[in-house]
């Protein structure tokens, strides 16, 4: 008996607020105090990433140290290309007790994006 199964990071986004690009961007830029995460690599951001954006490479090694920096109390808004990394680092953040998370739904690959070098 086949069955489908369902990778494990999409069951992970289905828990996340995720929103679509025009939503994403409205909310990030109504909420003056929000902070903008960019979950790809250093040469990726490099290459472009949205105005104000801060880096947190998913796949350094002190990852868990930049998001112990962070302010809980803020609210985040966390993209990468395709949203995987980023729905790995918004799920890190909520176990980490942070409450206003937001995930851009199928990242920068599936969206046009505006972004600033």
């Amino acid at each position: 008996m086949d069955h489908c199964i369902v990778p494990r990071w999409q069951i992970l986004k289905q828990s996340l607020n995720n929103l679509s690009y025009p939503d994403f961007m409205e909310m990030s830029l109504q909420d003056a105090g929000a902070v903008i995460l960019d979950a790809r690599t250093k040469a990726e951001y490099d290459m472009g990433h949205f105005d104000g954006a801060i880096n947190v490479d998913y796949l350094a090694p002190d990852l868990p140290d930049l998001l112990e920096e962070l302010d809980s109390a803020k609210t985040y808004f966390v993209y990468c290309k395709t949203s995987r990394r980023s729905i790995r680092i918004c799920v890190m953040l909520r176990n980490m007790g942070f409450k206003k998370i937001y995930n851009l739904k199928d990242g920068l690959t599936e969206n046009r994006m505006e972004m600033t070098l």
